[in-house]
């Protein structure tokens, strides 16, 4: 009697690790072959912050808004600065080193909200008086809008 009682406790022991295991393994994604796209992008928007975004102001400049206020950068670019170093940089990064399904999730709307106000940037700067958009805020548009669309990618299939 005693001997069926261990075993089924042995039993419901296992049970709860396989379980705790299942768990795991759910929240938890392989990015695969898609991770080096991530990783390209990534650096393309890096490059992108020092290249020329409005005049021959940098990404960082736009960021840290230390522009020339003659050039009247406004709002737009700024928050797109932030957004792209924010989504693009920080949480890609953090996504790829935890691997989490939430953050996969998280990455793909807020690079997606990027690549929405990278285009908003793009448009606000072509339609003002003055400079337009440098080569660096439209290679930042289309790392955040490649980010995007490969977290999007991870996040469905959820390999």
């Amino acid at each position: 009697m005693t001997d069926e009682r261990g075993d089924a406790e042995r039993l419901a022991a296992l049970r709860d690790e396989i379980d705790a295991v299942e768990r795991s393994a759910l929240r938890v994604v392989d990015p695969g072959a898609r991770a080096v796209t991530v990783s390209v992008a990534l650096l393309a928007l890096l490059v992108g912050f020092v290249l020329p975004w409005i005049g021959p102001a940098n990404g960082l400049d736009v960021l840290r808004g230390t522009t020339d206020p003659a050039m009247e950068v406004g709002v737009l670019p700024r928050l797109f600065a932030g957004v792209a170093v924010a989504f693009g940089i920080v949480l890609s990064v953090l996504t790829l080193l935890v691997r989490r399904w939430g953050l996969v999730w998280a990455s793909a709307l807020g690079c997606g909200y990027g690549a929405l106000d990278g285009v908003w940037s793009i448009w606000s700067r072509q339609t003002v008086d003055g400079a337009g958009p440098g080569i660096g805020m439209v290679v930042a548009a289309v790392a955040v809008l490649t980010l995007s669309a490969t977290w999007f990618r991870v996040a469905v299939t959820r390999e």
